[in-house]
């Protein structure tokens, strides 16, 4: 293998690992599940970055929650001083997707 081969080689294994670390991060940076016993079944939503109730046994069933809080709906969730806050936040905003810029070609 040529010098240039192998130097190729070294940096498409380098971006590869890369993006499987950083890919595998994405749940470190998601705030663990609720623990509220009246929902089993917890999904997570992209949009707004919080947990919605998805057991449809529970009476919180497509219920959002944040700040300990159950919301009726997204908009509920929105429209709420705590989620206007949350959203406003670096913790919001540190998510992928967020629009940040960095990493390779950022």
């Amino acid at each position: 293998m040529s010098k240039t081969k192998k130097m190729m080689a070294g940096v498409l294994t380098t971006a590869l690992m890369t993006s499987l670390v950083a890919c595998g991060s994405t749940d470190q940076a998601r705030p663990a599940k609720p623990k509220d016993k009246s929902c089993d079944k917890w999904k997570w939503d992209e949009d707004t970055q919080t947990y919605y109730c998805s057991d449809s046994s529970s009476s919180h069933s497509g219920s959002y929650y944040h700040g300990g809080r159950y919301y009726g709906s997204k908009k509920q969730l929105t429209s709420s001083s705590a989620y206007k806050s949350f959203k406003s936040s670096s913790s919001y905003k540190s998510g992928i997707g967020s629009g940040s810029k960095g990493g390779f070609g950022g």
